[in-house]
């Protein structure tokens, strides 16, 4: 199956979760195979990344998004944790700070983009302007309208400036977050990742749907796309979000860089000896 094409938003679809199917995994993949090809796909990331870095031409950013217990931090660590560290990053963003607030709402996304050759990982992004401030009244909404154009500007700003962005928003049930939550409860090793507000905020769960139909309907740009990854099972989750950003960078057409030296003169220098080195 093409992942790719699966599960992505076409630019001007108008997007319904409520007819996606959260619990959707190929017939064709099965856990034990999935493992495997997240592994070569993890293999084959550190290829492309490593091409990036050397080229230097271009840069990759990855936004995820996702109700809370989606599966953000889990598809870093497993997939995309895959990368040298050296060239890649994470930016979280939580509430903004003082200094933050001073500024446009996108100043803070557009400060952590990648540079020349690195992969930026946003772990939810500039997108919580249309998602948390609508749902929680934050700016009235003639103030958040205005971001879905704002935010689609800036994006194509960036595309066109060599930095290459996709988008996955990972989809679980209301079932799906509830067992997710006690399962936190269950482990005392997660119990920081839990709190009274997480269940608060389940309240909301239809108000978060209709925010993120439209976030996806309005956001999902010929040169930065929305993605859909079905999330409740999580391995097939990592599957899909795998196989969709081999494709992605494979289709870069990056090179190596020419060498910076003359190649045959080092040889001839350091290895004319028959038993070679110096």
């Amino acid at each position: 199956m093409n992942y790719s094409k699966r599960f992505l938003i076409k630019p001007g679809s108008k997007v319904k979760l409520s007819y996606i199917d959260p619990d959707f995994k190929d017939k064709h993949a099965s856990k034990k195979d999935a493992l495997k090809i997240v592994e070569r796909n993890d293999l084959r990331l550190r290829e492309l990344q490593e091409l990036l870095y050397a080229e230097h031409k271009q840069s990759l950013l990855i936004c995820l998004q996702a109700i809370d217990t989606g599966g953000k931090d889990g598809s870093i660590r497993h997939v995309l944790g895959a990368m040298n560290p050296q060239g890649c990053k994470v930016a979280s963003f939580k509430q903004p700070n003082s200094l933050e607030l001073d500024h446009d709402f996108l100043w803070r996304a557009h400060r952590d983009v990648p540079a020349k050759g690195e992969v930026t990982v946003f772990n939810r992004s500039h997108y919580e302007d249309v998602l948390v401030v609508r749902i929680h009244n934050l700016v009235p909404k003639s103030v958040w309208m205005k971001h879905y154009d704002q935010i689609n500007a800036m994006e194509k700003y960036l595309s066109e400036n060599n930095t290459h962005i996709i988008k996955f928003f990972l989809h679980i049930s209301e079932d799906e977050q509830l067992k997710r939550f006690k399962e936190r409860l269950d482990d005392p090793s997660k119990h920081w990742k839990i709190s009274e507000n997480d269940y608060i905020e389940r309240k909301r769960w239809n108000d978060y749907m209709a925010a993120f139909d439209d976030m996806l309907s309005k956001c999902s740009t010929k040169y930065a796309p929305w993605f859909v990854i079905p999330a409740n099972h999580k391995w097939f989750r990592n599957l899909a979000v795998s196989q969709i950003v081999v494709e992605y960078m494979e289709g870069l057409n990056m090179k190596s860089p020419p060498p910076s030296v003359d190649i045959d003169q080092i040889r001839k220098k350091y290895h004319a000896a028959k038993g070679g080195g110096v």
